[in-house]
């Protein structure tokens, strides 16, 4: 049983359908496999003969010929019979370098050079507080305000 789609619509999806077939076969991606052209065929059959390819109202529009999924895999094929990558996750280059990181070779370290001598832990020391140099007024901490006093007034609900 036929639903009702505008000739429109129809005449839309069918064009998309056989440009994603016609640019695959002119070969400037990489070829459909099988499943994809069978795919793009049984589809537009589907379309010409019930006007939509999918029954299931829950997929798609009761309007549109195409569910929401068959017109994602129609866009899909059209990118891949363009020669243009799928487009999906891609992995974010880091922030402020190369995408290649550098990676020391064991080669590349010079013998000759003495490596620097390990720095001593020194105890720490006591300083008088008069010898302690000014610290600057923003470090300081600043003292607090002092806090409300807070006072019951008679004559409320608890007062009876």
């Amino acid at each position: 049983m036929p639903r009702e789609i505008d000739e429109r619509k129809k005449r839309k999806a069918l064009r998309k359908l056989r440009k994603a077939a016609r640019l695959a076969e002119q070969g400037l991606g990489p070829p459909l496999s099988d499943w994809e052209t069978q795919f793009l065929e049984e589809v537009e059959a589907r379309i010409e003969t019930y006007g939509s390819a999918f029954a299931d109202p829950e997929k798609g529009g009761r309007d549109e010929p195409l569910s929401a999924l068959q017109s994602l895999k129609l866009r899909e094929i059209d990118k891949k019979a363009r020669g243009k990558g799928k487009s999906g996750f891609k992995q974010r280059r880091p922030l402020g370098g190369s995408s290649k990181a550098r990676v020391r070779q064991i080669d590349e370290i010079e013998e000759d050079t003495p490596a620097p001598p390990p720095l001593k832990p020194s105890k720490p020391k006591l300083v008088k507080a008069s010898e302690k140099p000014p610290v600057a007024i923003s470090k300081q901490a600043k003292p607090k305000p002092p806090r409300p006093k807070f006072r019951v007034i008679k004559g409320g609900v608890d007062d009876n």
